[in-house]
């Protein structure tokens, strides 16, 4: 068998993972131990994001003609990729938080819908909350104004059925005082 036939598979499995990917983001993986690397893959998982190591030759050729052709001057040395189709910031944010501890792993760069952004500004990129994280802060902010205006109309509401119900003891008692003499 042919080595183009080998490889021909691989490529189209990349080419598969990045059809519809919204972040490809390369690092170099090498001094992590087996554990940091199933601690790593383990957290990627979690987040939907997929993180395998590809030979950079098979990632340049699916990366032709696509959003992500930018990175092939990353591809130097061992590089890993790690995929995210749904949430674009966070193969970013798992990568940047797991190299604060594992100071082998280094981010190299990455596409984020269909931008490229080098090292720096996938560390900036990485502070950016989650889409979930996101709307639930959005979400708080349009409840607040709402929740405060119905506390004070139930604080009005409250006010003025005490001072009725203070006034309506007092009104019967007044009503029943003249039809009682």
């Amino acid at each position: 068998m042919a080595k183009v036939e080998l490889k021909k598979p691989v490529v189209e499995e990349i080419s598969e993972k990045i059809k519809d990917a919204q972040a490809v983001v390369l690092v170099d993986h090498r001094g992590l131990t087996v554990a940091q690397d199933t601690e790593l893959r383990k957290k990627l998982r979690e987040e939907g994001v997929t993180y395998k190591v590809y030979k950079n030759t098979m990632m340049n050729f699916a990366f032709q003609g696509t959003d992500f052709e930018q990175l092939k001057d990353l591809l130097n040395g061992p590089s890993a990729m790690a995929v995210s189709a749904t949430d674009p910031a966070a193969p970013a944010r798992v990568l940047y938080e797991f190299a604060k501890t594992a100071k082998a792993l280094e981010i190299k760069g990455g596409v984020i819908e269909g931008k490229f952004y080098d090292a720096a500004a996938m560390s900036d990129i990485a502070t950016i909350p989650s889409r979930d994280v996101l709307l639930s802060r959005l979400l708080g902010s349009m409840q607040s104004p709402i929740t405060n205006f119905a506390r004070v109309i139930k604080q009005i509401a409250e006010k003025d059925g005490e001072g009725t119900t203070e006034e309506a003891p007092a009104e019967e008692a007044a009503a029943e005082a003249p039809a009682a003499e």
